[in-house]
């Protein structure tokens, strides 16, 4: 089913909030930047402090870039929301950073515990000092400032909507609990965007929203949400809001999910999500149709009729390849790059010189001959070796080799 979106004009954010026509650029404007790419360390309040940097390719120091925080979830770390977890680059940051056309510069901070406790406020100030770091080296537009964040990180977010409304432009809280990470303040106007699951306790979901409707002037209303079992979305406006200050409230037919898909019962995947664009959108007011990326596919067996599936919806390095039931999971969710094969954000690898019943495996993508697959009608053939991808029988959790070539169904390997 199509997700009913009721997104009209004003409903992004973009630059709403001032008339200028000359952006508000930091010290770091027109300065050599010293600041890289990669994992940064600062102290705070007295402690040691880190957060992924992600600076635009080809970065112009007299350019004003939009300043976005990617804040991640309990137990979650900085390396997931920077790496993409299990969906890879084309959810590196929440999937904002391969919408962001290099416009953007990315923050994915580490939490203390790995969440967002903020205690005495030490986690807002982590903020200001990250802040304060990058504004001094790099040339940032200060009226572009954004938080996003899943789960714990959406509190973390509203927190610094309730405590710094001047310093953000707007968050998207998706899935969050609510105020657990603090709200010192919380009576000023921030742009607001929930995402919630009809499953997830939607009821905290609207209490927070409303916050903002009150906020931002907006005219109260019963937004319509999605019945059990639709499958879908429907993101809707508020009117009446402050100029510059929109509330977009976005319930989906799920659970505590980060990226849901629509028409896909309890389905949840970065890469395939409606989520990123709806956040992009609101940002920026790009209504641009978001780059999907490589079409995930699966590859079923011939012989079997199963799908090729990384053991144990693993991410480690080494983890074995079997053939398994055809599922809408992860792990069993491909995407073609070049002539690499990946999968939870690893590539397929035979391991180097391998031999006629090697097994296969994921790996770090490293661009060696034995990560490069040649497709050839069913046929898949590694490029190192020149063997074939095999299944050695039709039953679940068989192993995957690479194997002399010989045309066999155990050979065969289609896209489903």
């Amino acid at each position: 089913m199509a997700a009913a979106a009721l997104v009209l004009s004003g409903a992004t954010v973009a630059h709403a909030q001032t008339d200028q026509t000359v952006l508000a650029g930091t010290p770091g404007c027109g300065k050599a930047p010293t600041l890289r790419n990669g994992n940064q360390t600062i102290q705070s309040s007295g402690k040691n402090r880190s957060f992924i940097l992600s600076i635009p390719d080809n970065y112009d120091n007299t350019r004003q870039y939009r300043l976005i925080f990617g804040f991640h979830w309990l137990g979650g770390t900085s390396d997931q929301v920077a790496g993409g977890g299990s969906d890879g680059a084309v959810y590196a940051h929440y999937g904002l950073k391969q919408l962001s056309n290099n416009s953007t510069i990315f923050v994915a901070p580490q939490g203390l515990g790995n969440g967002w406790g903020n205690s005495g406020g030490e986690d807002v100030r982590f903020t200001d000092d990250m802040i304060s770091r990058i504004e001094n080296d790099l040339c940032v537009d200060t009226t572009q400032l954004f938080s996003l964040g899943f789960s714990y990180g959406g509190a973390m977010s509203i927190s610094l909507a309730c405590s710094r409304p001047n310093v953000f432009r707007a968050i998207a809280a998706i899935a969050s609990p609510g105020e657990i990470s603090g709200c010192a303040g919380g009576t000023a106007p921030v742009a607001y965007m929930g995402i919630h699951g009809i499953n997830d306790n939607i009821g905290g979901g609207r209490g927070q929203r409303d916050r903002w409707v009150r906020n931002n002037g907006c005219t109260p209303q019963n937004a319509p949400e999605p019945g059990p079992n639709s499958r879908t979305h429907i993101t809707t406006a508020y009117s009446g809001c402050k100029t510059g200050y929109p509330v977009v409230w976005a319930p989906f037919d799920g659970g505590h999910q980060q990226g849901p898909v629509d028409g896909c019962a309890g389905c949840e995947s970065g890469a395939r999500s409606w989520v990123k664009g709806e956040v992009w959108k609101f940002f920026t007011g790009d209504t641009t149709p978001p780059d999907p990326g490589p079409t995930p596919f699966r590859l079923r067996g011939e012989a079997s009729s199963r799908c090729l599936d990384v053991n144990g919806a693993s991410t480690a390095n080494g983890t074995q390849m079997i053939t398994w039931d055809c599922h809408t999971n992860a792990n069993q969710q491909f995407t073609q790059n070049g002539q690499t094969l990946r999968v939870t954000g690893k590539c397929l690898d035979a391991p180097p010189n391998a031999a006629s019943g090697t097994r296969v495996q994921i790996w770090d993508c490293n661009g060696g001959a034995n990560q490069n697959w040649n497709i050839a009608g069913n046929t898949i053939t590694n490029v190192q070796s020149g063997l074939c991808l095999n299944s050695t029988s039709t039953s679940n959790g068989a192993a995957v080799t690479v194997a002399t070539c010989n045309n066999s169904t155990a050979q065969r390997w289609a896209k489903a």
